[in-house]
């Protein structure tokens, strides 16, 4: 397998999940400025939405959209219980918050990313991101992931949304539930092998 990637953007979710599910990928860095990939390769042949992150498969398929790799990844290695069976309630349960995660939590933070964007959306983008982080934090003030007490591929998109906060410089320390996940996130090995290979952390 092979993983489109820009280091810390969204696809560090699926890198995490990779590592967590020890499957072995190699991983080829995305220039989303100008759409070419380290090795000179137009990414707009491998995903036509010129976003990561985009997953190759041995069998030459592709996959692209966060949640559904992280699932697809899952699924490769049920044993490590990083998703519920398909089919069962809880599945539906992750994906609900996979997609809440996305839609309330990731495109909340686009405005900010984009030097452009006037003040008074910034300022409702981040009001918008504060109440979804009231009920983040609620959900996890007595479980330790979001699905209880085993890591999911709903976690590994988390963490990685929620250190957005640090360049778009909004503190977290009102949330202290959030700021004892990141850090209980951040301490497993596979998410510190993840961070290493996209030069985040030393």
């Amino acid at each position: 397998m092979k993983l489109y990637y820009k280091a810390g953007a969204c696809s560090l979710s699926p890198r995490i999940v990779l590592h967590e599910a020890g499957l072995a990928f190699d991983s080829e860095k995305v220039d989303l400025a100008t759409k070419i990939t380290e090795t000179g390769a137009d990414y707009r042949a491998v995903s036509p939405n010129g976003y990561v992150p985009a997953l190759v498969l041995d069998s030459g398929d592709v996959l692209t959209e966060g949640p559904a790799i992280v699932q697809y990844l899952a699924d490769q290695a049920p044993e490590k219980r990083l998703a519920p069976p398909a089919g069962s309630i809880a599945r539906y349960q992750l994906m609900s918050l996979l997609n809440f995660i996305g839609t309330e939590l990731h495109k909340s933070f686009s405005p900010l990313f984009k030097p452009d964007t006037p003040e008074q959306t910034r300022q409702t983008a981040r009001d918008n991101l504060a109440r979804r982080f009231d009920v983040v934090a609620q959900r996890l003030k007595d479980q330790p992931y979001l699905m209880g007490a085993d890591f999911s591929v709903a976690d590994a998109y988390l963490f990685t949304v929620l250190r957005w906060t640090v360049p778009m410089s909004i503190d977290l320390s009102r949330w202290p539930e959030l700021g004892a996940y990141m850090e209980r996130v951040a301490s497993r090995p596979a998410v510190q092998a993840a961070l290493r290979e996209e030069g985040l952390v030393s």
